[in-house]
């Protein structure tokens, strides 16, 4: 990381078990739900090769232009965490890291996003995106 980059940090807690938030992140259909959706777009492809060294591209069509997020599993190690490398071509030059980190708290789980090598000047942008995606995802899981 060099002095233009920064790290943003987000956390969640879920009232749902770890394993079930944890599991929402590598199973195709739900990830399709909110996984870099947003209001305003349609999802109109969505794989997960759910395996370290495996890939996930998700696309999203918004304002009929496809928005597309890859990355590699680098980690995963269910249900206390999954690494990731990020990509969105649209957004960035070069691909970054995420962690996920469940851990269980009783009733539910807290999960924490920490997201590696952000531009500086996309730092708030990006905790209020992945924000929007965690508030997706309790959506989805009803909790």
């Amino acid at each position: 990381m060099n002095a233009s980059e920064v790290t943003v940090r987000v956390v969640r807690r879920f009232d749902a078990p770890a394993e079930r938030v944890f599991d929402a992140w590598l199973d195709p259909k739900s990830a399709g739900a909110w996984l870099f959706a947003t209001t305003s777009g349609r999802m109109v492809h969505t794989a997960i090769d759910a395996r370290v060294g495996g890939c996930f591209s998700i696309v999203e069509r918004r304002d009929g232009v496809d928005v597309e997020h890859t990355g590699e599993y680098l980690e995963i190690m269910r249900p206390e965490r999954l690494s990731f490398t990020f990509y969105a071509p649209k957004c960035s030059a070069r691909p970054t890291r995420v962690v996920i980190d469940v851990v269980a708290r009783p009733p539910g789980c807290e999960l924490t996003l920490t997201h590696a090598c952000v531009l500086t000047e996309y730092s708030s942008a990006t905790e209020a995106g992945w924000t929007q995606i965690l508030d997706g995802l309790a959506r989805t899981l009803g909790c």
